[in-house]
């Protein structure tokens, strides 16, 4: 079978996305597992398919580089919108459908805005915060991020017996002179992201809910670049959570599959 794919990178976070629209496409773990080998295949944090659905301008299905089918991916929802765009399937504003419900979108450029659920129900640890934002999070504040070993300290806290059986991502937050900088590990790709959209939502919030900003607009410096977010603080529920970030096309080609 020879499929037909775009790449696309939300801050470095990067992505496949196929168009299912018109074409229904079934990949299975091991061809998504193949294409986002960086050694053997194209490359990429996760891949996406593009659907046709009732209600709604498209569904986004998103699988983790480990080819299996994920929870909601913030960046990907980005780079999905900016590829429907592109391909002429919406206009600058619409309406898409992910595992975690509804989301609505606006293109702004080279930019895309993408609403999230809200958030309630913040688990307090010593050691860390835990919450969902359409994918479950682990918020820890560290003093420098750079003598981090994000994926070993990540990969370890993602399989600590509090969040059995399905793991966490695990974010790791600077805070320091008014600057927000943040490094994740995923889940699923199981190894340090330049970006994670969800995890920036969690660190935005959490980084709220501690006092440590009040703003209800915060920018975060991943190392793949800068996202935004805003929210409403409503007794501690956080809704009306956008997130704000780059979406570009990075290439397209053709891939064999078996």
């Amino acid at each position: 079978m020879i499929l037909h794919f775009e790449k696309y990178h939300g801050a470095g976070n990067d992505f496949i996305i196929i168009n299912g629209y018109n074409n229904v496409v079934r990949l299975s773990e091991d061809q998504v597992k193949y294409m986002c080998s960086r050694r053997f295949g194209i490359g990429a944090d996760g891949l996406i398919i593009i659907e046709k659905v009732d209600g709604y301008d498209f569904r986004m299905r998103y699988y983790n580089s480990d080819g299996k089918e994920a929870s909601m991916c913030g960046n990907g929802g980005r780079c999905a919108v900016m590829f429907a765009y592109n391909n002429n399937i919406t206009g600058t504003n619409l309406n898409f459908i992910a595992s975690d419900g509804p989301h609505y979108a606006k293109v702004i450029n080279d930019e895309v805005v993408i609403s999230m659920n809200n958030v309630e129900g913040i688990k307090i640890y010593d050691d860390g915060f835990f919450l969902n934002t359409g994918s479950p999070h682990f918020v820890v504040f560290v003093d420098n991020i750079d003598n981090i070993n994000v994926t070993l300290s990540g990969k370890a806290l993602a399989d600590d017996k509090r969040f059995v059986p399905d793991r966490t991502n695990v974010n790791f937050v600077e805070f320091k002179n008014d600057i927000v900088k943040i490094a994740t590990f995923e889940r699923g790709v199981e190894d340090e992201t330049l970006a994670c959209g969800t995890g920036v939502v969690a660190a935005a919030v959490i980084i709220n809910f501690t006092g440590k900003k009040t703003t209800d607009s915060i920018e975060l410096f991943a190392k793949g670049g800068k996202l935004k977010v805003d929210f409403q603080k409503e007794n501690n529920k956080y809704e009306n959570i956008k997130l704000y970030g780059p979406a570009k096309f990075v290439f397209n080609g053709d891939i064999e599959l078996i």
